[in-house]
């Protein structure tokens, strides 16, 4: 599968036929990280024999249809389970579970029936009457409802309910009180008691049923505008940053000097009183306080906001100089923006598997016989307790491990693009990153997906804990767990901040996750500044992108809906639209921001790799990018030079169309590299 099963470091040969300095990209890659891959798989074939001794031990109609207080399934045929005569019974007409008494349903014997009660029975002769009217009996398996005058029969354990019988609703195949209004208060406070009071859901759910053509016709509205948005941002990016910034800048003064003129103006006016010895209240004191204390916490938030903006200013003007490369890159690479899809596919199909073999578990256990009241429990075995971790093991790592595999293919794309001088001659660098995260890197996204899984599992455990102390007194508890699951929280956050910009570095280099992540550790420490401002310019305008798509399909959905006659809660599509809008602009946008946090680590090593004069070792950024090195002015100079007299067929990216190649009448220094001076070390070192 791989060209050498190493551990992928050496990737001497590059891109650009061995000349390591020019191009970072590596050609012959060898697999990373094998031994977590094997691992990984082997861990895999735990879950499909975890998934084989589930399903041949459990039965998942058992939670979806229910089952009665003998073990047999309602709705399929059964196989005698333990020795009782009521063991073994064929109810596929029999799909609903009915409680003896609904007020003790987990003591209450519980028995399969053709039909719920659909209105209230009072006594024994009613109940006679029901079944002679529909067939159903509601009583334990071995007598008839005419047996049930003897008010002895009428127990919580059968084999008679306990009347008043009230009228049922068919929830999940469970018999439930359609109408929780004759019922203790507790009981009230339920979900389904509130909902069936005041009919709220069901009118929800009739408008969705009624309207769900015209949503599905919403959600695509919304991914077409969520593309336009994509568009729109390549261009319009650095005047929504500039006009931000620059309204930041005046509402911050505006604000300041206006706290600051109350302030003036109260303390005149507590001057006037002053020398008018006209006596003044507590409150006014306290006012003129506040004023400037809120003046002075003002002008320091303005001070230290101006400061920030000239230091970051170049910063700022690199950031957006990336989302226009960005926008570049999805229009020569537009299959990126599907990503997200088939991402979204995989993580479906996989969550139901792990759902259904999730039922199977639960319902592996051994059926036993309780000999006082005669019913059947099911009690899991020691291996199945076991298998509820590893289940859960398997949906967290699984879950990182589909969403790095689509990380690192945006990345080796992004990469492949930026590093190819002739853009033109790119024909699939998308099936070009998956094939290479196939062939040689599925270890190196396992590791990752790893390393979250180890912080992600504690963190889950601790808020599974923190809920069941929450009716604790020991507050001291509660709050050392609190801490806790911040602080894995953050750590969760910057792992995976960390491992996105591995698996950039692992495209690139084609090293190892461990000697990825230090690298890209590195280079964003070094360069921070641009990090930060990249980030919170990026995600600031990416939210305003995925504002705009929700409330224009809104605004859209509301002219749908508002004339609709058939709809009662007309706002409540609306609501749900929105919502998917927003989860479509994300999908869309956050590919966006992948494909520049990957220019900015291209672009690090571009600066790191390249000088952009030494012949051989030419910068292969865009020249709207050369103005934020150092030697910008030498480069931009040699960039033209070369167009003027070399004859280069010269790209957008602003570099010849070729491999670093070099020029005529050039020749490159011994080992294919160029001579490096002292200023271009020092530039490198920079970096």
């Amino acid at each position: 599968m791989c060209g050498c099963c190493g551990c992928g470091d050496d990737g001497k040969d590059t891109e650009d036929g061995g000349q390591r300095g020019s191009n970072p990209m590596v050609k012959k890659r060898g697999c990373t990280d094998i031994i977590v891959l094997v691992v990984f798989i082997l861990f895999w074939v735990g879950m499909i024999y975890i998934a084989v001794y589930s399903i041949v031990n459990g039965d998942a109609f058992r939670l979806l249809y229910g089952y009665d207080s003998y073990g047999n399934t309602c709705g399929e045929k059964n196989e005698m389970t333990v020795m009782s005569n009521f063991s073994g019974k064929d109810f596929h007409d029999r799909k609903y579970v009915f409680f003896m008494d609904i007020i003790r349903p987990k003591s209450s014997l519980e028995v399969c029936v053709e039909k719920c009660p659909d209105r209230e029975l009072k006594n024994a002769q009613e109940l006679i009457a029901f079944y002679n009217e529909t067939g159903v009996s509601l009583t334990r398996y071995d007598i008839t409802p005419y047996e049930c005058t003897d008010k002895d029969l009428q127990n919580t354990k059968g084999p008679c309910p306990v009347f008043p019988v009230h009228h049922s609703a068919d929830i999940l195949s469970r018999c439930i009180p359609a109408s929780f209004s004759n019922f203790t208060s507790n009981l009230k406070e339920t979900v389904l008691g509130y909902l069936n009071e005041f009919d709220i859901f069901r009118y929800v759910i009739a408008d969705l049923y009624a309207s769900w053509k015209l949503m599905l016709l919403l959600a695509g509205i919304a991914f077409v505008l969520a593309i336009a948005v994509v568009v729109l941002i390549r261009f319009i990016a650095s005047v929504v940053v500039w006009v931000i910034l620059a309204l930041a800048i005046i509402g911050s003064l505006a604000g300041t000097g206006f706290l600051w003129w109350t302030y003036v103006e109260k303390k005149n006016s507590m001057d006037m009183k002053t020398a008018n010895e006209i006596p003044f209240l507590q409150i006014e004191i306290d006012s003129e306080n506040a004023f400037l204390a809120y003046s002075i916490i003002a002008t320091i938030l303005t001070v230290i906001l101006l400061l920030v903006i000239l230091v970051l200013r170049k910063r700022i003007a690199l950031a957006v100089a990336l989302f226009n490369e960005a926008g570049k890159c999805i229009v020569a690479v537009p299959m990126i923006l599907v990503q997200p899809v088939w991402t979204f596919i995989c993580l479906i199909l996989f969550y139901v598997y792990w759902v259904v073999v999730l039922a199977y578990i639960s319902t592996a256990g051994t059926a036993v016989l309780d000999k006082d009241t005669g019913f059947v429990n099911y009690e899991e075995s020691q291996p199945v307790r076991y298998m509820w971790w590893y289940h859960l093991v398997g949906l967290i790592w699984t879950s990182e491990f589909i969403i790095a595999c689509q990380q690192l293919v945006v990345a080796g794309a992004v990469a492949k693009w930026y590093f190819t001088r002739d853009k033109k001659t790119l024909k699939n660098p998308l099936g070009d990153a998956v094939c290479m995260l196939i062939l040689h890197h599925m270890g190196s996204v396992a590791f990752g997906a790893f390393i979250i899984t180890l912080v992600k599992l504690p963190r889950w455990i601790l808020m599974y804990l923190h809920e069941k102390l929450n009716g604790s007194q020991n507050k001291c508890a509660q709050y050392c767990l609190k801490c806790c699951i911040c602080c894995l929280w953050c750590l969760e956050k910057c792992l995976k901040f960390l491992n996105q910009n591995a698996y950039t570095i692992v495209a690139i280099r084609g090293t190892n996750f461990c000697s990825s992540a230090r690298k890209a550790f590195t280079t964003i420490v070094s360069n921070v500044l641009r990090v930060a401002a990249i980030n919170s310019v990026g995600d600031f305008i990416l939210f305003l992108g995925k504002v705009a798509v929700m409330t224009g399909t809104g605004a859209i959905g509301i002219l749908m809906f508002k004339g609709d006659p058939l709809l009662n809660y007309f706002f409540v599509p609306v609501i749900v639209v929105c919502l998917f809008a927003y989860f479509i602009a994300h999908s869309l946008l956050s590919m966006y921001e992948m494909v520049i946090d990957a220019l900015l680590l291209c672009f690090c090593e571009d600066c790191q790799i390249n000088d952009g004069v030494t012949p051989g070792r030419e910068y292969y950024m865009d020249p709207s990018l050369m103005k934020f090195v150092k030697n910008s002015s030498e480069a931009i100079a040699a960039l033209n030079k070369r167009r003027d007299g070399g004859g280069e067929d010269v790209t957008d990216g602003g570099v010849p169309a070729r491999e670093s190649t070099p020029l005529r009448g050039e020749q490159p220094s011994p080992g294919g590299k160029a001579d490096v001076t002292d200023d271009q070390q020092q530039e490198t070192a920079r970096i």
